[in-house]
């Protein structure tokens, strides 16, 4: 079992496929997605890592949460979020993790917030009919209709289908396909709907009831691709501008020695001169 990703949603697109037809995404984007921190069964009592991404300003962190990063020798965290791994798919802290962590076609489980709808009725939070729109009914049309019992019980139930809060829960859709992956700019396309709005946080991790493909890298998709870059840059083509060099050498010479010879000279023709008169 590997670990996941926390990424943020960013909308909704469309992309075409290799018959031509679109086919609608949703966007996510992932920045700085780090381990924080090991949950081991030794001190914990469960293996799990913990994961931070995107950036947040130090002075909006408290302390305790300063210290945790500190620790962890990474940068403070918008957001942090654990997932519970095998054994063998624990990461050293400071790991940073990549897009290509998934790889195309394969299917995942997204976690998210779903939208506050806020206070709605039993027809808009539950479906429900309503009642008859025409005779007989007075102002009660679109009421959830009798709740109760009879003397006995003589109470409504637990968990009764009326009026309340809707929305902002948290929401699992499970079975997605990733479409593709875009390392340079840290996007995951999902095929499909992912729950919550755009600017929240989700969690995207291996689907339960789908095998984990062959080519998904274990224990996980590590971001290596920056570092050989920026070794082999600096040393440019340096090498070979010493052959010009014994021409750049030999022309200084013969123009310093002159001058140096000069110096003298100009300083005995100026004494002999203050002696003569």
């Amino acid at each position: 079992m590997r670990t996941g990703l926390i990424a943020k949603k960013l909308g909704m697109t469309r992309v075409f496929d290799d018959r031509g037809d679109h086919v609608p995404v949703t966007v996510l984007h992932m920045d700085g997605c780090q381990v924080v921190a090991r949950r081991t069964k030794e001190t914990d009592g469960y293996t799990a890592l913990q994961l931070g991404v995107g950036k947040a300003k130090v002075k909006r962190v408290g302390k305790p949460m300063r210290g945790h990063f500190a620790k962890a020798k990474v940068e403070p965290k918008r957001k942090v979020a654990e997932f519970r791994v095998a054994e063998d798919a624990l990461l050293d802290v400071g790991t940073e993790l990549s897009v290509e962590h998934f790889v195309s076609g394969q299917y995942v489980d997204v976690v998210g917030t779903s939208i506050g709808k806020g206070f709605a009725g039993p027809m808009k939070r539950h479906g429900m009919a309503g009642l008859r729109a025409s005779h007989g009914v007075s102002i009660k049309h679109r009421s959830g209709g009798s709740t109760g019992n009879s003397q006995d019980p003589g109470k409504v139930f637990k968990g009764k289908k009326m009026a309340g809060q809707m929305g902002d829960r948290q929401v699992t859709t499970q079975n997605l396909q990733i479409v593709s992956t875009d390392q340079d700019r840290g996007l995951i396309l999902i095929r499909g709907a992912v729950p919550g709005s755009e600017g929240g946080w989700v969690l995207i991790s291996d689907a339960i009831k789908r095998g984990r493909p062959d080519e998904a890298p274990y224990p996980a998709g590590v971001r290596t691709g920056a570092a050989p870059a920026e070794a082999e840059t600096p040393a440019p083509e340096a090498a070979p501008e010493p052959e010009d060099s014994p021409a750049a050498e030999a022309a200084p010479e013969p123009q310093e020695a002159p001058a140096e010879q000069a110096a003298p000279e100009a300083e005995s023709g100026a004494d002999s001169e203050k002696k003569d008169g």
